[in-house]
C-alpha cells in the first residue's frame, strides 16, 4: 500500500523545471550547457526595488501581514489596475499569494467540483492542465496550431463549452508561444463568452508590459466589461519587474471569489513574504520608465533568435508578439536521425539529442500540448542566443 494519494498519480512533475534541472547538473558535471529553458528575465531586480525591500527589514517591517495581502500592497495594485488597464478594484477585490501560480491554484482549488471542465487553448503553461487535475476538475484542451497564430479562435472556443464549463483560462502574451490576442481578437472570443454566463475566465497576464512592435495589450475584462464579475484577472510582478524570486503574484476579482481564495491561502501559506511585498510596492508605485526599455531589449533578442532560428533546416519559427518565448516548428526534422543514430520520431526525442550533442537545453512541445515543436526562452544575452541557435542550427544541418 503505498502512502501517496491518488490524486497525485493525475499529475505529473513540471517539465520546465525539469529541463533547467537536467542542464544546471550538466553544467556542474563540467559540461559546456546553455540553458533557454527557464522564464526569467536575465535583468537584475531595479535598484529601488532592492532599497526598498532592505528599509522594510531595517525598519522591523517583517511580521505577519493579513493573509492575502498588506494594504499599502492592496492599494498600490489597485491604482495599478485603474491606472494600465481600465480596471476599478478596491482592495477587498484583491488577493496577493507567493507567486501568480498560487493565485491560479487558489482559484481552482477555491471553486472546482469533480466534473467541472476548464477550457485550456493549447499550446499552454505546463501548469495549467496539472493544476486543474489537482483540484479535481478536467482539462478542455483546445489545440491551436501554428497556422493559426497559436492562437484560438471564437468557433473553437464555442465548440469547447458545455454546461460543465466552468472557466476559460486564457494567457496573452502566451507561454509558450509568446502570441498575443489583438483588442478585436479578444473582442470576438469575449463576445462568444457573453452568450454563455456560467462560463468565467482566469485571465493570467503576467507578460503584459513584454509586448513588440505596435502590439496593444488589453484584457477581457477591458474589453467586454460585462464580463467584470465573472473574471479573475491575474498578474505579477515577477517578469517585468525582474523579481521571479522574490515570489509575488496578485488578482482582482468579485469579493465572493476573493474572500474564498483568502479561505483557501490561510489554512495554507498564508501571508506572502512581509518583505517582498513591501518590494512590490515599490515596483507598481515607483519609476516605470525601464519597462520600455526592457521591452526593447528583449524585442530585439526575439529577432535575432527568430531570424538564426529560421536559418535552420526543418524548423519554422513565427514571429511572436510578446513575452520572452519563441515556439518554432519541427516537423522537417521528424523522421530524421542524428549523427550518432538516434532517430528523432517527435519533439522530445530532439530535444534530448540537441542537449546531448550540443549542450543546448530547450523545452519539447509536448509539454505544451502543442507538436513537434520546442520552446526557447530568449531572457539571456545576445552571445549566449548567437552560439545556442548557431548549434542548434547546426544540429538541424546534421540530420539526415
Amino acid at each position: 500500500m503505498t502512502i501517496l494519494s491518488a490524486t497525485l498519480a493525475r499529475v505529473k512533475p513540471s517539465p520546465t523545471v525539469s529541463v533547467t534541472t537536467l542542464a544546471q547538473e550538466l553544467k556542474a558535471a563540467g559540461r559546456d550547457v546553455i540553458g533557454l529553458g527557464v522564464g526569467e528575465p536575465d535583468f537584475d531586480t531595479p535598484d529601488h526595488i532592492k532599497a526598498a525591500a532592505i528599509a522594510a527589514i531595517e525598519a522591523g517591517k517583517t511580521k505577519y501581514t493579513a493573509p492575502d495581502g498588506m494594504p499599502e500592497l492592496k492599494a498600490a495594485i489597485c491604482k495599478k489596475f485603474a491606472r494600465e488597464n481600465g480596471l476599478s478594484y478596491t482592495p477587498s477585490q484583491i488577493s496577493v499569494s507567493s507567486g501568480g501560480k498560487q493565485v491560479l491554484y487558489n482559484a481552482l482549488m477555491a471553486t472546482l467540483n469533480p466534473g467541472d471542465e476548464v477550457v485550456i487553448p493549447a499550446p499552454y503553461w505546463v501548469s495549467y492542465p496539472d493544476m486543474v487535475l489537482l483540484a479535481g476538475g478536467t482539462p478542455v484542451v483546445v489545440e491551436c496550431g501554428i497556422e493559426a497564430g497559436f492562437k484560438m479562435t471564437p468557433e473553437q472556443l464555442e465548440a469547447a463549452i458545455t454546461p460543465k464549463t466552468k472557466w476559460l483560462i486564457f494567457n496573452s502574451p502566451s507561454n509558450p508561444t509568446g502570441a498575443g490576442y489583438t483588442r478585436g481578437e479578444l473582442k470576438a472570443l469575449t463576445d462568444v463568452l457573453m452568450r454563455h454566463p456560467h462560463v468565467w475566465v482566469m485571465s493570467d497576464d503576467m507578460y503584459e508590459h513584454l509586448v513588440f512592435d505596435d502590439f496593444t495589450f488589453a484584457t477581457p475584462a477591458e474589453v467586454e466589461p460585462g464580463l467584470y464579475e465573472r473574471t479573475l484577472t491575474v498578474n505579477g510582478v515577477s517578469k517585468a519587474y525582474a523579481m521571479t524570486g522574490w515570489r509575488i503574484g496578485y488578482a482582482g476579482g468579485p469579493e465572493e471569489l476573493i474572500a474564498a481564495l483568502r479561505k483557501i491561502q490561510s489554512q495554507s501559506t498564508t501571508n506572502p513574504c512581509t518583505i517582498s511585498q513591501w518590494a512590490a510596492v515599490a515596483a507598481l508605485e515607483g519609476p516605470q520608465d525601464f519597462l520600455a526599455g526592457n521591452a526593447k531589449i528583449f524585442q530585439r533578442r526575439r529577432d535575432l533568435v527568430v531570424s538564426l532560428l529560421n536559418e535552420a533546416p526543418g524548423v519554422s519559427c513565427p514571429v511572436p508578439e510578446g513575452a520572452f518565448y519563441v515556439y518554432p516548428s519541427i516537423a522537417g526534422c521528424i523522421g530524421k536521425s542524428a549523427p550518432d543514430g538516434t532517430l528523432i520520431t517527435d519533439d522530445e526525442t530532439f530535444c534530448r539529442a540537441l542537449l546531448e550533442a550540443t549542450g543546448v537545453a530547450v523545452v519539447f512541445g509536448a509539454a505544451f500540448g502543442v507538436s513537434p515543436n520546442f520552446r526557447v526562452s530568449y531572457a539571456t544575452s545576445d552571445e549566449e542566443l548567437t552560439t545556442a541557435c548557431t548549434r542548434i542550427r547546426e544540429f538541424c544541418a546534421a540530420l539526415t
